[in-house]
Parts: structure tokens; C-alpha cells; sequence
């Protein structure tokens, strides 16, 4: 083996980091911070140290995910004076750019399946996106998370019994998805309370995130009722909105638009024909990938 593997190896690699650290962080800009220190400490060691390491993509996944469990720990830290809700970063469906950095869209991506990862412990969430998501035994997630590989088989299942839980009713096929998102959107522009109210469960829950940064709601809107009046009063007061459907995290979602910039990207979980959850990401530093 030659002391580097090469540029075009190691990068190789970075797609799968990415999309790695992105699940297990729910923020695309933590883990390009992820991956960039990944690399950084690879690059640090000497040729010979490099030429010890059999297998360089299970190297840069290993130094990756414990990197992960360690800004997993302190982000839950900054989320106690985090003003408002925390929603995870919505990323969306892009063919541009270095396909290195590309987001795969799949299930484990959807905003639903990322916010139940929010309410796990850091060691369930590595651990269950190792082996659940990206197949890694659970011998090599023990190697990483520093664990034995049955406390890695528990935390995995404790983490699957989250998603269980949080998931009673299935969600709807994509067809179905679209369908709901695109009335919502139409009754939304034309302030009609009674479609909307037909659109949304009863029990429904509409969360924004503005951090502080835009004026937003600090605390969940509960009900139907509630949540359609708060829509509607939205498209009474805004003018010159322009509201777009686009694929958020892998699922039809909206973008909203104001003067030409992004102000809003919404995704919404949908079950059968109604619409139970609106996570609605305001803050501008998490509308980055949706600029331009």
C-alpha cells in the first residue's frame, strides 16, 4: 500500500461522510464541519502513520462518527438557550454542485424520521444510523461508539422502539403526499379555512424555527382550528409571497419566497389524507442550501 492513498480515494469518500453526519446531526452545516475536521486529521498524521491504515474509508467513517457523538453531546447543550423550537436543517433535492456533497433522499432523511432522532440519546442515534441506515455490523459500531456490540444491539433497538412509537399510523405513498401538500398550498394562497381545515388532522401540530433570528412562533400551534387561522392570517397580512412546491428532504414540501429570497421551506407529515405535522424552518442560517 503507498503511504497516500491518494487525493481522489480519500475524497472519494466524502459523499458517503456527508451523508453520514448529516443524518446523525440533522444539520447540514455541522456535519460539512464534520467532514472538513475528518479530513483534517487524516492529513495531519504522516505518510507513514497513513500507510499503517488498511482500510482508509473505515478509518474516515470511524474518526467521523465519534466526531458526531462528541458535537452531538454539546449541541444538546446549545439547544437549552436555543430561542424557540429546534427543527433540523431541511436540505433539498439538488442536482447541481459537487455531487460529493449531495444529500441521498430517502426515508431516513425525511424531516418526521430526523426529528424522532432529535429525541434519542446521542449514543442511540450514532448507533442506530450506523447499523440500521448505513448496514454497519455491530461489531464495528462497538469499535466505534466504545461500546460492547450487545450495549450497540440495545441501543439500536431502544432507538427503533422511538421511531415505533412516534410512528403509530403509516405514512402516506408520495402520490398521496404530493396531492395533500399541493391543496394545502392552494388553499393557503386563497385563505379558504374550510379546505384547510379538511387537510388537517384534529390533533394536528405546526412548529417554525426562527432561532432568534426572524419572528416566529416560540412554541408549538396545537389543533386544526388553530393552525389553519394562523395560516390564513399570515396570507392576510404578507403580500407579495411566493409560495413553491419542491422537494424537502426527500418529500413534496413548500418554499416560501419573498422579493426573490427564500424566507420559509416547509415540510409536512402526511397520513393517509391528512396532514399531522408543519415544521417550518425560518431561520436563515438553516435556509443556506435553498439561496440561489
Amino acid at each position: 500500500m503507498s503511504a497516500d492513498p491518494g487525493l481522489s480515494t480519500i475524497a472519494g469518500d466524502r459523499g458517503l461522510l456527508i451523508n453520514l453526519a448529516y443524518r446523525m446531526l440533522g444539520s447540514l452545516s455541522d456535519a460539512e464541519d464534520v467532514v472538513q475536521e475528518t479530513y483534517a486529521r487524516w492529513y495531519a498524521m504522516t505518510p507513514a502513520e497513513q500507510d499503517t491504515i488498511e482500510v482508509p474509508a473505515a478509518w474516515l467513517t470511524r474518526v467521523a462518527s465519534r466526531i458526531c457523538l462528541d458535537v452531538l453531546g454539546s449541541a444538546r447543550v446549545r439547544r437549552e438557550t436555543y430561542v424557540g423550537e429546534w427543527i433540523p436543517e431541511p436540505v433539498p433535492d439538488r442536482t447541481d454542485g459537487d455531487p460529493a456533497d449531495r444529500i441521498t433522499l430517502d426515508e431516513s432523511i425525511s424531516m418526521a424520521f430526523l426529528v424522532v432522532l432529535e429525541s434519542m440519546t446521542p449514543a442511540e442515534r450514532v448507533a442506530f444510523v450506523l447499523h440500521d441506515v448505513f448496514r454497519y455490523s455491530y461489531a464495528e459500531v462497538a469499535e466505534i461508539v466504545g461500546r460492547t456490540p450487545a450495549a450497540c444491539r440495545k441501543l439500536a433497538s431502544l432507538a427503533r422502539r422511538r421511531i415505533g412509537t412516534s410512528h403509530p399510523v403509516p405514512a402516506s405513498t408520495a402520490a398521496e403526499h404530493a396531492r395533500v401538500v399541493r391543496q394545502f398550498k392552494q388553499a393557503w394562497e386563497t385563505k379558504d379555512i374550510k379546505a384547510l381545515l379538511g387537510l388537517l388532522d384534529p390533533d394536528a401540530t405546526a412548529v417554525a424555527d426562527g432561532g432568534g433570528h426572524v419572528l416566529a412562533r416560540l412554541r408549538p400551534i396545537e389543533g386544526a382550528e388553530r393552525i389553519a387561522r394562523f395560516y390564513v392570517e399570515i396570507a392576510r397580512r404578507a403580500t407579495g409571497l411566493r409560495i413553491l412546491e419542491q422537494t424537502v428532504n426527500g418529500r413534496p414540501g413548500l418554499v416560501v419566497e419573498h422579493a426573490g429570497a427564500t424566507i420559509a421551506v416547509l415540510a409536512l407529515d402526511v397520513a393517509g389524507c391528512r396532514i399531522r405535522r408543519i415544521w417550518s424552518v425560518r431561520n436563515p442560517e438553516k435556509l443556506r442550501p435553498w439561496t440561489g
